[in-house]
């Protein structure tokens, strides 16, 4: 996931374990609720519903690049996360 507001596609990243609602529109992260946000048909980005923050959420790509396309930067890994994302990837970390 990575925040959008005020860093465009270049806002912190990180692998996080978070859960869905029923419907999928809604994901749950920590102390925060992100709603799904849809522009022309695209549905990857999500809005905080307390601080309207807005967030790129993905699933974890096995060739790395878990960062959006056009974004650049350290993508940090959840302590929490880190043994899932290594099995999936087959690539140790350090946490960043």
């Amino acid at each position: 996931m990575e925040l959008k507001t005020c860093f465009n596609d270049d806002g912190p990243a990180s692998i996080s374990w978070v859960t869905f609602s029923k419907t999928g529109r809604t994901i749950y992260y920590r102390h925060r609720t992100l709603q799904r946000i849809i522009r022309g048909g695209i549905g990857s980005n999500h809005r905080d519903t307390e601080t309207g923050e807005e967030y790129w959420i993905s699933g974890v790509k096995k060739h790395g690049q878990d960062r959006h396309w056009a974004g650049k930067g350290e993508v940090i890994v959840d302590e929490d996360a880190r043994e899932e994302y290594e099995r999936i990837t087959g690539r140790a970390t350090d946490g960043r």
